[in-house]
């Protein structure tokens, strides 16, 4: 099982991702210039997460695209989490 990240080192999150209030996720809300700029984001972030076996909480809704990040098993935020979150970055939308 992954260890749950400690306070101070969920204070170094990857670029505008957000801890939930109850510290159990982090999250992000991406917005594209239309859906299928949303869904082929979505699509790869499959990809990865596929391969990196660990898979987001999301939804989307026509141009927006909400994501959640925990480790289920360990209750919390893991720096398997965070690997994700900063693979999805790499390709993440610049504000449109």
């Amino acid at each position: 099982m992954s260890k749950l990240l400690s306070e101070t080192e969920l204070q170094n999150l990857p670029p505008e991702w957000t801890l939930a209030a109850d510290h159990k996720s982090i999250r992000h809300s991406y917005k594209f210039k239309n859906f299928t700029e949303a869904f082929g984001f979505m699509t790869r972030v499959a990809l990865v997460a596929e391969r990196m076996d660990h898979h987001p909480d999301w939804s989307n809704s026509y141009n927006r695209v909400e994501i959640s990040l925990s480790t289920h098993d360990a209750g919390g935020v893991t720096e398997r989490d965070i690997r994700l979150a900063q693979a999805i970055a790499a390709f993440a939308p610049t504000k449109p």
